[in-house]
């Protein structure tokens, strides 16, 4: 029978997790419960609920700091940055409508700890980059806080960069700092059409190897910009290679001109102005073009020069359907679901270029049988056990979330 613990104090999260570890009763760590179906199924009976945990505490627009509630929902938090023209610069994707799960919330701890990140990584670093402080309790019940509430901060140690990213395996959560930014003035996006993966990744490359300052990089192939909501991409009919830029007006205006005038030659173009860039941009950062399907898909990271020809080794299907973000670094990749989910000749392409690959949906029984992150080396594997024995002896927390035994 399933037990839930809902603690609504950091006393009483720390009296959970010693219950947890006097009994050795693993536990499941959810904030609002939108990633459940990421990362190896949890073989728990017991569920850690940190919803409790939920509320904007410090609010500091002039110092461009926020302070929440881990278990705080990601709309809260934008919705509220909203007002003072102010965003989180990593651009947290929600992946409910990806996932099955969109009638749960996604929550700013939840990105954080999965260190998710969207199309602006490219420019504005991975969301751990952007996490200033945390209080959490480890695996030990022990209370312990790192960081601090400013952007400029040194206190040794650099544990926001180690939690984010640990998904639930060191340390549960319940208080977070973050730095946000002033949202920009003006976005559009410049679209080329028409481009094979190929010459898209060199448009890419070449538009942020510009003076222009784009912010986001993506390419659609035909049938998959078929199915985006925003007119034009959708009517298209053709692939869709979109570079976003954003700031102020006239600079906005200026470096698209420019931008067009240099892509011109390649293709036929179009612009998207606010309205339809920020739709645009959404279904890129929440794999839209993926959501209600039941393919397996991969998530991999690879060096942007060597994307194309990955895509042509790993599309060896007519199920096989791809698209690529981050000017070509993040290729995003559905497959026949099958036994292994095409697994072992993806790593094996991804690993002969240096890049990694994750299993980012599949079933249940697919995530347990083959390994959802990227295997790592003997000397990291060691160092990440050595992490976890630290943080969580006993193994309470999200055990085998990442990898078997950890």
């Amino acid at each position: 029978m399933e037990r839930m613990l809902k603690p609504g104090t950091v006393d009483e999260l720390v009296q959970a997790i010693e219950w947890a570890v006097a009994g050795v009763h693993p536990l499941e760590l959810i904030g609002g419960g939108s990633k459940r179906a990421l990362g190896r199924p949890m073989q728990t009976e017991t569920t850690l609920d940190l919803s409790g945990f939920s509320g904007i505490t410090e609010y500091q627009p002039e110092e461009l700091v926020m302070t929440a509630g881990a278990a705080t929902p990601l709309a809260e938090i934008e919705a509220a940055l909203d007002e003072k023209g102010q965003m989180l610069a990593f651009e947290p994707a929600d992946y409910g409508a990806l996932l099955g799960s969109a009638e749960t919330a996604a929550t700013l701890g939840g990105a954080l700890a999965c260190n998710l990140s969207g199309p602006r990584r490219i420019k504005a670093g991975a969301a751990r980059d952007h996490l200033l402080g945390f209080q959490a309790v480890s695996g030990r019940a022990e209370a312990f806080k790192a960081g601090g509430k400013v952007v400029k901060n040194v206190t040794g140690y650099d544990l926001c960069k180690l939690l984010a990213g640990s998904w639930g395996t060191l340390a549960a959560l319940h208080e977070v700092s973050i730095k946000v930014v002033p949202a920009p003035e003006l976005i559009r996006t410049v679209l080329v059409f028409g481009l094979d993966a190929e010459a898209a990744i060199a448009v890419l490359g070449e538009a942020m190897a510009s003076p222009h300052d784009v912010s986001g990089a993506a390419h659609l192939p035909a049938a998959l910009a078929a199915r985006s909501k925003v007119p034009y991409v959708a009517e298209a009919g053709a692939a869709v290679t979109a570079l976003r830029v954003e700031g102020i007006g006239a600079s906005v205006e200026a470096r698209c001109a420019a931008l067009r005038a240099m892509f011109a030659p390649r293709g036929d173009g179009e612009e998207l102005h606010s309205m339809y860039s920020r739709p645009f941009w959404r279904e890129i950062r929440d794999v839209a073009p993926f959501a209600g399907d039941a393919r397996a898909l991969w998530r991999i990271s690879l060096p942007p020069s060597a994307g194309a020809r990955t895509l042509a080794a790993l599309s060896h299907s007519s199920l096989s359907e791809a698209y690529f973000d981050w000017a070509g670094g993040l290729l995003w990749l559905a497959v026949a679901a099958g036994e292994d989910a095409g697994a072992a000749p993806i790593r094996d392409a991804v690993t002969a270029i240096g890049g990694h690959a994750t299993l980012l949906r599949a079933t249940s029984d697919i995530r347990a049988a083959v390994p959802v992150f990227q295997p790592p080396a003997p000397g990291l594997a060691a160092l990440s056990a050595r992490l976890k024995e630290s943080f969580d002896p006993t193994g309470v927390l999200n055990p085998g979330r990442m990898y078997s035994g950890v």
